[in-house]
């Protein structure tokens, strides 16, 4: 092992396309997706940043990358899900795909960064298209017409793939979330002091944060917990959707 190589470093020849990304996903996990540069990616394999560039093209290549790899591992956990049978009544496919979401979305929470990213690419991943694939494959076991299906994906959005948008987030809380982390320490109690100067203008928002808590060792997202919020919202639209496939059959 030469002076230039750290314990742990394999050697430059033995650097692949797949090696970089995966460290690219270890360091925003570790540090946070703005940590996430192409010259922080070389240090953590111990090249220079050049070197990078035989392997990605771009930071956008980059990003493309590490959304892969990530859809690749939710692939990978929805294979291992007990597969539907041929003979399984319609209905099953309400729960097998309530199922497949929340898998969808334990990864993505190991990867708090991965939504964000997500969101910003023009392309998909083959591993994104057969995920969505698959739930298309569960509403028309169920019944549902291809227009239907259609409508659903549309009603359902990035819900599909086990992350939503919040209305009420604190700046500081979506910052902590797209670093990797929790939210700045403080955030909550700033944005619940400003909602505070402003109760006259505000009251049923006033009344409804005294009347909700959903602060706990279970809460990921600050003000709410936001696995419970996400399923609350993903059970809605599923129930909706049953009752339209049943309307659809009769």
């Amino acid at each position: 092992m030469t002076s230039s190589q750290t314990a742990g470093t394999a050697p430059r020849s033995a650097l692949t396309r797949a090696r970089v990304l995966e460290s690219a996903v270890v360091l925003a996990d570790r540090d946070g997706l703005g940590a996430l540069t192409m010259r922080s990616l070389a240090r953590e394999l111990g090249i220079e940043a050049m070197s990078l560039y035989h392997h990605v093209a771009n930071k956008e290549d980059l990003l493309d990358g590490v959304v892969d790899v990530v859809a690749a591992e939710i692939q990978d956990a929805v294979g291992r899900l007990d597969t539907q049978a041929d003979d399984a009544p319609k209905s099953a496919w309400k729960p097998a795909m309530r199922r497949q979401i929340l898998t969808s979305r334990a990864v993505l929470l190991r990867h708090p960064w991965a939504s964000t990213v997500l969101e910003s690419r023009t392309s998909f991943s083959l591993h994104i298209v057969r995920y969505f694939d698959s739930l298309i494959g569960l509403m028309r076991r169920g019944g549902f017409s291809y227009d239907l299906v259609h409508h659903a994906l549309h009603a359902l959005g990035s819900r599909a793939l086990g992350f939503s948008q919040e209305l009420f987030e604190p700046d500081g809380a979506a910052a902590g979330s797209a670093a990797g982390g929790g939210a700045e320490e403080g955030a909550d109690d700033a944005a619940t002091a400003m909602l505070m100067q402003m109760a006259e203008q505000v009251p049923h928002m006033i009344e409804m944060l005294a009347e909700i808590s959903h602060e706990g060792p279970e809460s990921t997202l600050g003000w709410c917990d936001d696995q419970t919020e996400f399923e609350f919202g993903l059970d809605i639209i599923l129930d909706g959707l049953d009752r339209l496939a049943e309307r659809e059959q009769h």
